[in-house]
């Protein structure tokens, strides 16, 4: 047998394996490297730490350098291990760690075998969306509950240079933590394509908090898919990335607060019922319906399912975020600002009354509808378009020239703004933001507790009697000339 390694990138470092009873023979091209003065390292084992059986809890990696392990494709139907692998338990905390050069992943909090393995490949009867259907109900079977699985803390390791994903997972995700990280050089090489490739790539990410992570470089920053439910991504930094988020297939609540958005091309949204509260967005999204494949919902902060439906797209609050004008995106299908929200009303009264117009009712009138959205006091600079029934809203043709630089490592924010570009809005209160139609579960975070968006992504408050902030992800900015460091907490190599 002979097994064969691309290089879509025309650097010439290929090889080729014969592979014999007993012996294998790996020929090389390591380009303008010496094989015989350089370290060549030949990666078999499939994991650095994985317990032997499921339900190994509590445990602590701290202070570690895990490298080169030989991991294997993690699909969402797969058993998804990695180079560290909690392999479907409960409460472990992986921190101040260096993970890097892992094959496919560095971190899986992920699925185990008695839930599904591959049967679409395996078995060639029904395809992967049905198997992961599947997925989730043998996994509730299986002990699939906040009691027994799930509640890691990833905080404070670099993550680099791995083949698909820095940290993913399936169903063993729910209520973790991924935290002061630095995420960078994921799925850069092109040795695979799929669709789990990204900085942090998780389904069922109820009740996950993913804040203050610094990922750049990237094939897609975070990709967040199915059930993404009761989760906040909060202050992260997004910068170089092919795509900076996707959010797919899912019906909130899910909230998106005081983010930096930098890469050209910087969200898909094949969502409905996520909250958009103070990021700034220096590039183009994408929203699209999805209604050919129906996804469960929960209970509020449980695993219990409530309901299945498709997305049709909509049912979003965007409030107090920034948006600057970009050229089309890919295909031509992408546009900065909010204007691809044109056409949906702001109403859910309007909608309701639209939806029992025809009476009797039926689904095939909802089918029919446009979801309403729930858009105001954004800003919009160097002529970004707004949605058309936006009100409290500033536009300018201006450019604050956003951009975002690297000084040691550490990112900081540049810009050049005008009196204008200093908008002032209401802090927002998540639970003035009522509940998405589907799910009905209230905008709060993991505890049951109310989100006051008061905070920028620095940590700088306004005070209890101050009502108002500014527009986007940072509160100190001023006239004029800004270079803001972000970010001081997360973790970098020396």
């Amino acid at each position: 047998m002979t097994e064969y390694l691309s290089d879509p990138q025309g650097s010439l470092k290929t090889y080729f394996a014969t592979v014999e009873d007993d012996c294998t023979v790996i020929y090389a091209n390591f380009g303008g490297a010496d094989p015989n003065v350089d370290q060549v390292e030949i990666n078999v084992r499939p994991n650095c730490v994985k317990p032997v059986h499921v339900g190994i809890n509590y445990i602590t990696l701290e202070g570690l350098e895990i490298c080169c392990a030989a991991t294997q494709w993690n699909p969402p139907t797969g058993v998804q291990s990695g180079m560290v692998d909690t392999y479907w338990s409960k409460g472990w905390i992986i921190q101040n760690c260096h993970l890097h050069d892992a094959k496919t992943s560095a971190i899986s909090l992920g699925k185990e075998v008695s839930t599904g393995n591959c049967e679409c490949t395996r078995y060639r009867r029904k395809p992967g969306y049905q198997y992961q259907m599947e997925a989730v109900f043998k996994a509730l079977k299986r002990g699939w509950s906040k009691e027994l699985i799930g509640s890691h803390k990833v905080l404070h390791n670099v993550i680099h240079d791995c083949g698909e994903n820095g940290v993913v997972g399936h169903l063993g995700c729910v209520f973790s933590e991924i935290a002061y990280n630095s995420i960078y050089n994921i799925a850069k090489k092109y040795e695979f394509f799929g669709h789990e490739i990204a900085g942090i790539k998780l389904h069922t990410a109820i009740d996950v908090r993913i804040h203050h992570n610094d990922i750049y470089n990237c094939a897609l920053g975070i990709w967040l898919d199915w059930e993404v439910q009761g989760t906040r991504v909060s202050s992260n930094v997004f910068a170089q990335n092919t795509r900076d988020l996707m959010i797919e297939v899912t019906h909130g609540p899910c909230v998106v607060d005081n983010n930096i958005f930098a890469s050209d091309y910087n969200f898909d949204n094949v969502a409905q019922g996520t909250a958009l509260i103070n990021n700034l967005f220096m590039g183009t999204p994408r929203r699209i319906d999805t209604r050919d494949r129906a996804t469960p919902y929960h209970t509020p902060h449980s695993t219990d399912v409530a309901g299945v439906a498709v997305v049709v797209s909509g049912d979003d609050r965007v409030m107090n975020n920034i948006f600057v004008g970009a050229p089309m995106g890919p295909n031509g299908i992408s546009v900065s600002g909010t204007a691809h929200y044109n056409g949906h009303g702001d109403s859910m009264e309007e909608y309701v009354a639209k939806a029992f117009a025809g009476m009797p009712e039926d689904h095939t009138v909802f089918n029919a509808l446009k979801d309403p959205v729930f858009i105001k006091s954004n800003l919009y600079v160097n002529d970004a378009p707004h949605y058309d029934l936006e009100k409290d809203f500033t536009a300018t043709a201006d450019n604050p020239h956003f951009a975002l630089e690297r000084v040691n490592g550490q990112p900081v924010l540049k810009c050049h703004l005008s009196t204008e570009m200093l908008k002032r809005c209401s802090i927002v209160k998540s639970w003035d933001l009522g509940a998405p139609r589907i799910t009905e579960c209230p905008y709060e975070d993991f505890e049951g507790h109310e989100i006051v968006f008061n905070c920028d992504l620095n940590g700088t408050c306004a005070t209890l009697d101050e009502t108002q902030r500014l527009a986007g992800p940072l509160a100190n900015l001023k006239v004029g000339d800004n270079a803001v460091a972000l970010l001081a907490q997360v973790a970098r190599l020396a």
